[in-house]
């Protein structure tokens, strides 16, 4: 852990982001609240959402029509944990190597 640490923050931010990240946004991993649309009558229900919907992966467009969804999108709480997830953990992580470089 100390030779992360003395990579400095910014290194270690752009790390660490990236680790979390690419799992994220690459494999349909369901841990966000999210909100389904279902048809032109704007039916909504509340399920878990992955970050990789939102770039076009894990799942199949024809799939989408096919069950009737017209949008998708993060909820309050989704969106809160999206950011603990991307940014809240890295930075504290390299605030904690500022804090080591300044010892």
């Amino acid at each position: 852990m100390k030779t992360l640490l003395k990579l400095g923050p910014l290194k270690l931010f752009l790390i660490v982001f990236f680790i979390i990240s690419i799992p994220l946004f690459v494999f349909p991993i369901n841990l966000f609240s999210g909100i389904i649309v279902f048809g032109k009558l704007g039916i909504e229900k509340e399920v878990p959402l992955s970050l990789s919907y939102f770039v076009g992966l894990g799942y199949n467009s024809k799939d989408l029509i096919s069950l009737g969804i017209t949008d998708f999108y993060l909820t309050a709480q989704g969106k809160i944990l999206a950011f603990i997830f991307l940014i809240g953990i890295p930075s504290l992580l390299a605030y904690s190597a500022y804090l080591f470089q300044k010892k």
